[in-house]
């Protein structure tokens, strides 16, 4: 519990500032941020340090707040998602309209399964929701979110868009 403490505490000012960035709602980013630590308390067993802990912690805040614009139902523009969808990929840099037009293609040649699953995680499903609706485990479809977001990585990188 301590190390949770010392994490809101280093990290919880990014974070709010990154969440009001994505709401421009000074009261949701407050909730929010609130659910990203509860949510990392409840997942720090599941921590692989694939990436920082920051990443990770951006990457919950993120989800949450996708998960409440799914709630809300309100309109957010496809490449946006984009970009938060690769940004824990790609060193959270920012996308230009290349790379989010080339991101886009190369998402299109993947096959359907793969389309639905990278389109369920834009709107902001769980991986637990994404397997129940593509019939497969939840592992398989982490595997497939992971393996595609490689790909994309490798693909622009190669192509010198990012």
């Amino acid at each position: 519990m301590r190390e949770i403490e010392k994490l809101y505490r280093l990290y919880k000012d990014d974070i709010y500032r990154y969440l009001l960035s994505l709401t421009h709602n000074s009261d949701l980013s407050e909730d929010l941020l609130s659910e990203t630590f509860i949510n990392a308390i409840k997942t720090i067993v599941n921590f692989k340090g694939h990436s920082s802990i920051k990443t990770w912690l951006f990457s919950i805040a993120r989800n949450l707040w996708l998960q409440n614009i799914r709630k809300e139902k309100t309109m957010v523009e496809y490449n946006e998602l984009l970009e938060l969808y690769v940004a824990d990929t790609i060193d959270e840099k920012l996308i230009t309209k290349e790379a989010a037009n080339r991101i886009r293609n190369l998402l299109l040649e993947k096959d359907n399964r793969t389309q639905k699953i990278i389109n369920m995680r834009l709107e902001g499903y769980s991986f637990i929701e994404i397997a129940e609706e593509v019939k497969i485990s939840e592992s398989s479809a982490r595997v497939i979110d992971f393996r595609t977001k490689k790909w994309i990585k490798s693909v622009l990188e190669k192509e010198g868009i990012y």
